[in-house]
């Protein structure tokens, strides 16, 4: 729940719509692949290194982990449809062939699958967050701010002190 208004905090905050829109691809990659994998630590740098809004990539991670239970077979599949493809057979024995090859175990048709899947999808994640994003700040946001009840909310002393706190 906590995480819930954290998100919508982000929605009505001044961070950038790339900011967010970045947040939901990564969580994306990082809930659509195996959890302990050597490119989701890369991928948690790039979220605490960069400025990507942490709030959209947990909430994007936790609903894209749940989706990643039914893609399973899909995405197995698809990782040993890369890995059997016998064009690619050498550069997978160098791959494999090397300490970070095999760190990185893409030799796992899942841990495979998933990636290639996930890198396939997060162009056009990244563009359509965005334009959601851009979206619902421009049409709901304003439609909400308009109602009564957020205009007494907002006036009250309780709502200043909160706003005060950085809340």
């Amino acid at each position: 729940m906590v995480i819930l208004a954290k998100l919508l905090k982000a929605l009505h905050s001044d961070a950038g719509p790339w900011s967010l829109a970045f947040g939901i691809v990564l969580g994306m990659i990082f809930g659509l692949t195996p959890l302990v994998k050597l490119h989701n630590l890369f991928i948690l740098f790039f979220v605490l290194f960069f400025r990507v809004n942490l709030s959209t990539f947990l909430v994007s991670w936790g609903a894209f982990s749940l989706l990643a239970f039914g893609l399973d077979p899909v995405m197995d599949l698809l990782g040993e449809v890369i890995l059997t493809n016998q064009s690619l057979q050498p550069m997978w024995t160098a791959l494999y062939n090397t300490g970070i090859g095999r760190l990185s175990q893409f030799y796992h048709t899942l841990t495979m699958g998933s990636l290639a899947l996930s890198l396939g999808l997060a162009p056009g994640v990244l563009f359509l967050s965005k334009i959601l994003v851009v979206r619902y700040r421009v049409h709901f946001l304003a439609w909400v701010e308009q109602w009564r009840i957020v205009e007494i909310i907002k006036g009250s002393k309780v709502y200043q002190i909160y706003q005060g706190f950085g809340g």
